[in-house]
């Protein structure tokens, strides 16, 4: 006899509907390959399906609506690769077309003229008249014989599914026919106390009524059990994880605070610790003296502190007898942060060096040999530092600078260069939402650095359309007349490392124009530059031996010059919020009142317009982090995929913060009582997690 397990893992090529040419399209493009899998994709809206419209009766207003008609005049037009099928459905009040841009072959030889169609979807206006987009059909005397429920599923489709008769209807199809096959056979996967203590439904009660759902109590139950479910079960794999590591995982122990430490702080230290950053310092030296690896993410804002932070966290590891390293994404950065080490160490007796792609192959060699050596006490680089011929002599501590721009396999890497792994410290500049915090980096201990430095006045922001550029253009030249200097940044293609030199070039000779020689001098850096020539421009800029720096956004990180006072941003609405918000941290920096002035075209969009007025109303970067989270959605941080929409599948961590939180609370009680979860009650959560995590690389440990 079957087991639930064997039963939900069944191919889905042997459901009854699917077949192995759906079975395939159904692997490629919705990740669907068994029986569990299929349940377990959920609708995204329930319609009412009780109520029929007369054609005479659509509007501008009308969103999704359900005609009965006789078909009619099937018709196909167009070229081969592009064509398009049409249909006209008439009942007692009037006609309207139906259209298909997709999937032509196949819908045309399901449909039967002279027929009488059930119709769904949602109207489309366009030259004067009303038709109907790809809706879903169904024979009436097919119709007639469902049973169709009032709040109707609709399922998330591509294109190729749909061509495969698998649209919102065509999943209905084949989920009512899974439903009948696991019902009984769907195991619970929460303790009886978590259920009755949060008066939640049982896990196949819920499956069943997200599906189907005869009433909206019903399905509101349902939703409630299966958002906690993923976010618990997400929840608990990061504590326990947390659990493991601390448990298993030796970190060297940094007893000493030694002569360097104390030099610098005493000698070298570039300005007053905040209390933020000596809060942050005193969480670093207990986790890297307690012999348990240090696994820590810092956030702070642009211009916060870390790097600070992190050189006396790496001073702790050399007093301590081991190497450092820190690992930039960029070569600018990396640059800027080896520059800005070894001007804080002067003095010391200290050995940095920088590791990049550019770096010459008889340096390299040099380099090597000193860091196998162990005379090479602390090394800077980019991707440049996981390559396997990059072997430490002991190396402590690694710190990632804007680890985001890494993936996870990279950073991987970095554990091996120690056989015991090294203590390890993570920085971002933009700042993290509690939820995203919460759900990424649960297994993280997290450090915040909420003060900026003394004497920083906050970046005043403005708006100006293109017809106020003249204005702006005045606003700059009184700047530069105060011994200021002044960046303007453009846009990247689609956030791709592709530039739009159409758009910086066209933008130069504009500002060439307006600030002529010998009275003003400007710079243009872009990523097409060769590192020499774009270290030049940039130098002649530190320098300020030019007024003006005309960029695209390889400025974003690297780039510190005080007195650069003006960050102009063209077409501030092609870029994100963290973006912006990064781009105006590079003013700000002197003590002089900085100013980011966000130029875009006349007409935006709700987005870009919500967007351009965030920026202008704060300079918080955690208000901006949870603005942006809320327009654009949440990255997919935790695996090796580092943008796009977070794979949750009905949980939101947006609106179910409330239930995230029930969720953590849940799971540190579940393993702080039972941390190897062998208690009889647990071992259904134990099983599910191990079924989780079956094909998932445990990144968490690495990340």
């Amino acid at each position: 006899m079957a087991t639930s397990v064997d039963l939900l893992e069944t191919p889905i090529e042997y459901l009854k509907g699917v077949g192995p040419v759906r079975a395939d399209v159904l692997k490629k493009e919705a990740g669907i390959f068994t029986f569990n899998d299929l349940i377990n994709y959920f609708p995204f809206r329930y319609i009412d399906r009780s109520k029929f419209y007369n054609i005479a009766e659509i509007n501008a207003d009308s969103a999704y609506i359900q005609l009965k008609g006789v078909l009619s005049q099937i018709r196909k037009a167009g070229k081969p690769r592009a064509q398009r099928l049409t249909a006209q459905l008439r009942d007692q009040s009037g006609s309207i077309e139906l259209i298909w841009f997709a999937g032509v072959k196949w819908i045309e030889g399901n449909l039967q003229e002279g027929a009488e169609y059930v119709v769904f979807g949602k109207p489309s206006y366009f030259n004067g008249n009303y038709s109907l987009p790809h809706p879903e059909m169904e024979l009436a005397s097919e119709h007639a014989k469902l049973v169709v429920e009032k709040l109707q599923p609709f399922y998330p489709s591509t294109e190729k599914l749909k061509s495969k008769g698998l649209d919102s209807n065509g999943f209905r199809k084949i989920m009512k026919n899974v439903v009948v096959r696991i019902k009984g056979f769907i195991p619970e996967n929460l303790s009886d106390e978590i259920i009755h203590e949060l008066k939640l439904i049982p896990r196949e009660e819920a499956i069943l009524n997200i599906h189907f759902p005869s009433e909206i109590r019903k399905l509101d139950r349902a939703r409630a059990r299966l958002k906690f479910e993923e976010l618990f079960f997400i929840q608990l794999n990061l504590l326990k994880l947390k659990l493991i590591r601390i448990d298993k995982l030796k970190g060297q122990t940094f007893a000493v605070v030694g002569d360097l430490f104390n030099t610098f702080y005493t000698k070298n230290l570039p300005f007053e610790l905040t209390n933020a950053q000596k809060r942050v310092m005193k969480e670093i030296r207990s986790d890297m003296g307690a012999g348990k690896q240090m696994n820590r993410l810092l956030q702070g804002d642009v211009g916060s502190g870390k790097t600070l932070v992190a050189l006396m966290s790496m001073l702790i590891a050399l007093d301590n007898g081991f190497q450092a390293c820190l690992m930039a994404p960029t070569e600018i950065l990396a640059s800027q942060h080896h520059k800005t080490i070894s001007r804080m160490l002067e003095g010391l007796d200290v050995n940095v060096e920088l590791l990049t792609g550019s770096t010459k192959a008889k340096q390299r060699k040099a380099m090597h040999q000193l860091l196998q050596s162990g005379e090479l006490h602390i090394l800077i680089g980019t991707h440049a530092l996981i390559e396997d011929t990059v072997q430490f002599n002991n190396l402590g501590l690694v710190v990632i600078d804007e680890q985001h721009r890494f993936g996870v396999a990279q950073r991987a890497k970095m554990w091996q260069k120690n056989t015991i792994p090294p203590h390890v410290l993570v920085m971002t500049a933009t700042p993290i939402p509690r939820t995203l915090a919460m759900t990424f980096y649960g297994d993280l201990d997290v450090s915040v650095i909420d003060e900026l430095p003394p004497g920083r006045k906050p970046v005043k922001t403005a708006h100006y359309y293109d017809k106020d550029r003249l204005k702006v253009f005045g606003f700059m030249k009184r700047q530069i007349a105060e011994g200021r200097q002044i960046y303007v940044v453009y846009p990247l293609i689609n956030e791709s490392e592709k530039l739009d030199l159409k758009d910086l070039h066209d933008g130069y000779d504009s500002i060439s124009r307006a600030f002529p020689l010998p009275d003003y001098a400007i710079s243009i850096v872009h990523g097409k530059l060769s590192p020499a020539d774009k270290d030049y421009e940039m130098q002649r800029f530190v320098r300020g031996e030019t007024d003006i720096m005309v960029s695209t956004t390889v400025i974003e990180v690297g780039v510190d010059v005080p007195n650069a006072s003006v960050m102009v941003i063209e077409n501030a609405e092609r870029f994100g919020l963290s973006q912006l918000h990064q781009l105006r941290g590079r003013v700000g920096r002197g003590a002089d009142q900085s100013f980011c002035i966000l130029m875009t075209r006349d007409k935006l969009t709700n987005d870009g317009r919500e967007r351009i007025r965030t920026m202008v109303k704060t300079t918080d970067g955690f208000e901006i982090a949870e603005a942006d989270l809320k327009l654009r959605g949440p990255g997919d941080l935790h695996g090796t995929r580092q943008s796009g929409i977070l794979d949750l599948k009905i949980a939101d961590i947006i609106h179910d913060e409330k239930i995230l939180k029930y969720a953590r609370n849940m799971a540190a009680k579940v393993l702080e009582e039972d941390p190897k979860m062998m208690l009889e009650k647990n071992k259904p959560m134990l099983l599910f997690l191990r079924q989780m995590n079956r094909y998932k690389t445990n990144w968490s440990l690495i990340s």
